[in-house]
């Protein structure tokens, strides 16, 4: 008898321990309400890797900044189109910061480093409901 209750208590163990790994190993994500600002450029060909650099590095500036900013994204890992060669994205709180943001005086001064350098852009801003 007792060895059967030892069997049963070790079966019910290994189930516990089988069923907490599955927990675990779930997928889990969040839909966050926060906004995303993705862009996409293409540098005109006179812009100096001096002049991107500053351009790129005006970006952690503003977020130190700018209310609202959270996070940002500044290597470029995968580009498309193909003829664009950089990427950045800035992760905002709200849609409130996303809009104050483009008003702010730290991002004014911003764009007068990087207007005159960029070709084109894409750009866009997603959400979750």
């Amino acid at each position: 008898m007792r060895r059967i209750v030892c069997i049963l208590v070790a079966v019910v163990i290994l189930a516990a321990v089988f069923a907490a790994g599955v927990a675990v190993g779930q997928q889990k994500f969040s839909q966050p309400k926060t906004v995303l600002h993705v862009v996409a450029l293409k540098w005109k060909p006179e812009a100096t890797d001096e002049q991107k650099a500053a351009a790129i590095d005006g970006l952690k500036t503003m977020a130190a900044t700018v209310p609202g900013i959270k996070n940002i994204w500044i290597k470029s890992d995968r580009v498309q189109p193909r003829e664009y060669s950089t990427a950045f994205a800035i992760e905002f709180e709200s849609r409130a910061a996303a809009d104050a943001y483009a008003e702010h005086p730290a991002h004014e001064a911003w764009t007068e480093i990087y207007l005159p350098i960029r070709a084109e852009s894409r750009s866009l801003q997603i959400t979750n409901p």
